[in-house]
């Protein structure tokens, strides 16, 4: 049998001609390549991205990997035993992408599910599926489809990502974000004792700063095979928040305001190109002089429904008034703020307005209500989240003002941990209506009402719905309605909660309003 030392002495000489040593003794050195799992995503009416970690050692550095380009191959397939494989290939997993492979799988047939799977030497990855969207010019009849992201290892357990690998016929899911959370592991929490109660789960390593610091978090956030059965049984279309660097963030600005900004932009690279080397996204996505240029963009259903996905952090001005909850400040009424750039403010308002679908969606990272967020008697003055758009108010009205008229635009945001669903109004009347996702753990088990939430509801009457569960949302879209339920977990603190629908809202096209069931 080759020693270590003569497979990685034939790697370095010649990487190719290395290579099938190494694939042959792979699980004999190294251990099993594809520990992380596959994925799918960003798919298209021919194809879709297939995505795979060579990581037989997770939490090592580099994954337990040489660091020598490996070849990995890779099958689709138009069943699920792979008796008729459609397309097949090879891809190089690179030393400098932390060995992750991104295959644009194109050539495919619209809106029908494929299977995939990758292969080194004689090891094979689990088996992931896929589906591709219908065509531009087709008439769907319906679109059901997943919404998650908040997911704080720390926390909490992923069942809730089990219960959604569970959920059938969904065309995709939509992550808006915070899929790692930056921060070294925390102190103890406390009870309502006031006593010491320890984390479900515990961060590995520092807070993360570097590459390698990123790629370890990934890491321990996927060995967990809840989340990994989610990313293998539906296709995502995955963007990104703040704690995938650093919680707050936006552009140059540090979330902390601790780093200058040449020195951030040194942090929001790593933390973005470990994202990237996670994502089943395309290579227009890969970053380049240290940020995602490409990551809004959007997705069509032919005729029922055109989704545009928003970046918010990476052209957004500095939070007014240092951030946080607080009372009004002038800065929020600046018209030189924004939270998209102006090139995505015009592709958006383009899209919006060509009226090529019966729906219009924005899946986007924070809220986009204007809210009071008054809890407690003693709160005199109006709170606000300076961390949304409501701290943001010219280029939020102006958006709003392009949304007059049109009836069908529906908003799909995260980051609050908690579900809300309510009307945005451009002054007199609702333009649109906002579903905001809870968190997949982030935050612990909650309850059905955090405290304040009656105050919450009657400061603001744009408020529909408030819940402090876990769990995600699913949406099911026709020509005529849009509804969609809360699912949430009884509890995130131990293994094995169970998941219930706690709303049902119905959106009538052509009419912003809610109907709850």
């Amino acid at each position: 049998m080759l020693t270590r030392r003569q497979i990685l002495t034939a790697a370095t000489a010649s990487p190719l001609i290395g290579a099938p040593a190494i694939l042959h003794a792979q699980s004999w050195f190294a251990g099993y390549p594809f520990a992380l799992g596959v994925s799918s995503g960003d798919p298209a009416p021919d194809g879709f991205v297939i995505w795979t970690k060579l990581a037989p050692r997770p939490f090592e550095p580099h994954g337990g990997m040489p660091m020598v380009p490996l070849p990995v191959k890779w099958e689709v397939a138009s069943d699920e035993r792979f008796k008729t494989i459609v397309a097949a290939g090879e891809a190089t997993a690179r030393p400098e992408l932390g060995h992750s492979v991104h295959v644009e799988v194109t050539g495919l047939q619209a809106d029908r599910p494929y299977w995939y799977r990758f292969s080194l030497g004689s090891d094979q990855s689990m088996r992931g599926r896929a589906r591709t969207l219908p065509l531009a010019s087709s008439s769907p009849a319906s679109l059901k489809f997943g919404v998650a992201g908040c997911q704080n290892y720390e926390d909490g357990y992923y069942t809730a990502f089990r219960h959604l690998a569970r959920e059938d016929d969904l065309a995709f899911v939509y992550h808006y974000g915070d899929f790692i959370y930056e921060y070294k592991q925390r102190g103890p929490d406390y009870d309502k004792d006031g006593l010491p109660v320890e984390q479900v789960r515990h961060h590995i390593g520092q807070d993360c700063f570097d590459v390698a610091d990123y790629r370890l978090r990934y890491a321990q956030y996927l060995s967990d095979y809840d989340l990994q059965a989610a990313r293998a049984k539906h296709t995502w279309f995955p963007t990104f928040d703040d704690h995938e660097v650093e919680n707050n963030w936006v552009g140059d600005f540090a979330g902390k305001g601790t780093a200058p900004a040449d020195i951030f932009r040194l942090r929001r690279q790593a933390g973005l190109q470990v994202w990237y080397e996670y994502m089943p996204v395309r290579a227009a996505m890969l970053p380049r002089n240290g940020i995602i240029t490409d990551m809004y963009r959007e997705a069509r259903f032919g005729d029922l429904l055109s989704i545009d996905f928003l970046d918010t952090r990476s052209f957004r001005t500095d939070q007014p008034c240092g951030d946080g909850f607080k009372p009004y400040c002038p800065g929020i009424d600046d018209s030189k703020a924004q939270v998209i750039s102006p090139e995505e403010e015009n592709w958006l308002t383009r899209n919006l307005t060509r009226r090529q679908a019966k729906w219009n969606c924005l899946g986007q990272q924070v809220m986009m209500m204007s809210l009071d967020r008054r809890r407690y008697a003693d709160e005199k003055e109006k709170i606000y989240n300076l961390d949304t758009w409501a701290a943001y108010g010219a280029q939020r009205s102006r958006l709003l003002a392009k949304m007059r008229g049109l009836d069908n635009v529906i908003v799909l945001t995260g980051d609050e941990h908690q579900n809300y669903a309510g009307l945005l109004d451009n002054g007199d009347k609702a333009v649109a209506v906002e579903f905001v996702s809870t968190s997949i753990s982030s935050g612990g088990d909650g309850s059905d009402l955090r405290a304040g939430s009656d105050m919450m509801l009657k400061n603001n009457p744009e408020l529909k719905f408030i819940n402090d569960q876990r769990g995600y949302l699913i949406c099911e879209v026709t020509p005529d309605a849009w509804t969609t339920q809360f699912r949430v977990m009884d509890q995130v603190s131990s293994p094995g909660g169970a998941i219930s629908t706690r709303a049902s809202l119905t959106v009538p096209r052509g009419q912003p309003s809610i109907n709850i069931a």
